[in-house]
């Protein structure tokens, strides 16, 4: 079974909606959705804003922070298999407000495989998959299950032990590999996802009212830095523009 993200905020990248428990992935914001953290078919990270970061000689290590909205859980009803689906999201990025990647993990009722699922950008070898270590446990290995054109999204199984590991881990950590075959792994904070797995699901219509009052800021914010630009350019223009002077009129 594969398992789309949820979107759970107006995030300019890496949100996906939640259709149902096996439906096709759809891109929910701007061409900018694409992660400008993504690794280039090269051994290097590229910067933020798609610029080339200088070249690595060796593994690449990226501690990222998670995103303003904390551990999220969902819950929805699988028509497949008739049960209940919970899952437990977040993004993460290497500033708030520009998701890198996302990590969720799904349970179905009475099922005690879990499934840890991974979005992340492009410019990574699918063939070697990845490798999930929590804190400083053994690798958990995780292949990819599909590409779209803002990211690919992997899978790897957690077991009850596992499961209980990630619950008290302090850090998770995703290594793969770029274009270039250097390992790159993206380091993740777990503060406060065990609670927020154990805890009640969140009525999805919270998470719409919070959308519309995340994108009102976002939009006025937006505005305010526009006219902000506008008026600095126009006493640029201003101080620029030489003041036009009379031509004195020739004596008679």
């Amino acid at each position: 079974m594969v398992f789309p993200f949820v979107r759970i905020g107006a995030l300019a990248v890496i949100a996906v909606a939640l259709l149902s428990a096996d439906a096709a992935f759809a891109q929910a914001t701007k061409p900018a959705s694409t992660p400008s953290a993504s690794p280039a078919p090269a051994p290097a990270l590229p910067a933020p804003g798609g610029a080339a970061a200088p070249a690595a000689a060796g593994p690449v290590t990226v501690n990222l922070v998670p995103s303003p909205q904390p551990w999220t859980k969902f819950c929805s009803k699988d028509p497949g298999v008739g049960k209940d689906v919970c899952s437990v999201i977040r993004y993460f990025g290497q500033t708030e407000n520009q998701p890198t990647l996302a990590v969720a993990v799904y349970q179905v009722a009475g099922d005690e495989k879990r499934i840890l699922r991974v979005q992340l950008p492009l410019g990574f070898l699918i063939r070697p998959g990845f490798r999930v270590i929590i804190d400083k446990s053994d690798p958990i290995d995780g292949r990819f299950a599909v590409c779209v054109p803002n990211g690919c999204f992997g899978e790897a199984e957690v077991n009850t032990a596992a499961l209980n590991a990630l619950k008290k881990a302090t850090t998770t950590s995703i290594a793969v590999r770029n274009m270039g075959g250097i390992e790159v792994t993206f380091a993740l904070p777990m503060k406060d996802f065990g609670v927020a797995f154990d805890g009640p699901a969140v009525d999805p219509k919270v998470i719409e009212q919070q959308n519309a009052e995340l994108q009102k800021q976002l939009e006025e914010r937006a505005r305010a830095e526009r006219e902000a630009l506008e008026k600095q350019q126009g006493v640029t223009t201003g101080a620029q523009t030489p003041t036009p002077t009379a031509t004195p009129t020739p004596p008679k």
